[in-house]
């Protein structure tokens, strides 16, 4: 009689065991995201990187990379997996490693992709089409309507609004973001149980209830300057393009932009006034081949043709916002309490301006336009800039 009996198949290492291999390979000395993915590339998988021999590691490694792949897990790293499996234990966590199923996979194309993503909240948003906004921490008034604005529209298409929870301009994206179904994903550069900075605390929290919170970082990692470049290609890598709202001639949005470029994503960015610093970084992404947009159906229409991400033509609803649309409640009279107060929104126009200009061209006392000015900026029509500019505030 033949005989039946099934050939014993060897089980899969643990949960536990397997997180313990992909920490040590993380955090292994010398040993950076682009060499552990050309290790497993060739091994397969970090427990088969740490049972090869020397030479077999040497053939792919520096000798001292093969020997510190060689050494036995720090204690760090014991006491890092017992942190990070009682943080699991927690509801809405979860971490995925790069080539296992729930792994983004466009994140897993970039030539450094994170070994490790750890997840708080929506963890399906990773896998819905995406775009990056970004801009300056130091936004001005209109520049964080215009991104809450662009990512509310956005996301009412179906987009997952991608950013980096920064203040001024990504946390505004976030918040525009989360009015609609498109959802929102924050990068962090801290672990994820870190919310940094404290201003945007309660944003986090909210994001982690109803969006994703990811970071590359293990648990109780605290903020440290040289993270928050770092995790701008991851930004960018989940998602088919970036936008670049408002950024400074010498921005980190420029790289993150530069980082989208190289990965083949579309760069999109809003043009603003020749006078305002905090356009300058979108014209020099213009000028570098950025696509200029002035509507959220610009960039639906862009993605429609992207090889990352199709955009049907259900994507392009009627509520999509332009900053025409956004202008159409700004005519000089509009909210404004006395003929001169309207007089001085409609000289202010468009760009920024001076004191001085602005007293040349009404010809009304300083003392005067200053109440005129506060009247305006307590009702949220103008706004003081740097180096004692003004700007008139265009709502929606």
């Amino acid at each position: 009689m033949q005989d039946t009996a099934l050939t014993a198949v060897p089980a899969l290492p643990s949960f536990p065991a397997r997180l313990a291999a992909w920490l040590r390979l993380e955090r292994c000395a010398g040993i950076g995201p682009r060499t552990a993915a050309a290790l497993l590339g060739v091994f397969g998988s970090p427990d088969a990187v740490f049972a090869a021999d020397f030479a077999a590691l040497a053939a792919h490694v520096s000798p001292a990379q093969a020997r510190a792949l060689l050494q036995p897990p720090a204690d760090t790293t014991r006491r890092l997996l017992d942190a990070t499996l009682a943080w699991l234990d927690q509801p809405g966590n979860g971490v995925v490693a790069l080539g296992e199923p729930g792994y983004p996979e466009l994140l897993s194309h970039i030539p450094d992709p994170p070994l490790l993503l750890y997840i708080r909240g929506r963890a399906t948003l990773l896998a819905r089409p995406g775009l990056a906004i970004v801009g300056s921490r130091n936004a001005s008034v209109q520049g964080r309507m215009n991104a809450q604005a662009f990512a509310q529209s956005l996301s009412a298409a179906g987009l997952c609004i991608v950013s980096g929870l920064a203040l001024g301009i990504d946390a505004a994206a976030h918040e525009g973001a989360l009015r609609r179904a498109g959802g929102t994903v924050a990068v962090v550069g801290t672990g994820p149980d870190v919310v940094y900075p404290a201003r945007n605390r309660a944003l986090g929290e909210r994001i982690a209830a109803e969006g994703c919170i990811v970071s590359e970082y293990p648990i109780g990692t605290p903020p440290v300057p040289g993270n928050f470049p770092r995790r701008n290609r991851i930004i960018s890598g989940l998602a088919a393009g970036v936008l670049v709202v408002e950024a400074a001639a010498q921005s980190g949005s420029l790289i993150t932009a530069r980082q989208a470029a190289e990965q083949g994503r579309d760069v999109f960015a809003i043009p603003g006034s020749i006078h305002a610093a905090l356009a300058k970084g979108c014209h020099v992404l213009i000028r570098e081949g950025a696509k200029l947009v002035d509507t959220a159906h610009d960039v639906l229409e862009a993605l429609a043709s992207s090889p990352l991400l199709g955009v049907p033509a259900a994507f392009l609803p009627a509520s999509v916002i332009s900053l025409t649309d956004m202008n159409n409640d700004n005519s000089p009279t509009a909210g404004v309490g006395t003929p001169a107060e309207a007089a001085l929104l409609d000289v202010l126009g468009h760009d920024p301006v001076d004191m001085d200009a602005l007293l040349a061209r009404l010809g009304c006392p300083p003392g005067e336009l200053s109440a005129q000015l506060l009247v305006l900026e307590l009702a949220g029509r103008v706004e003081r800039l740097p180096g004692g500019l003004v700007q008139r505030i265009f709502k929606r």
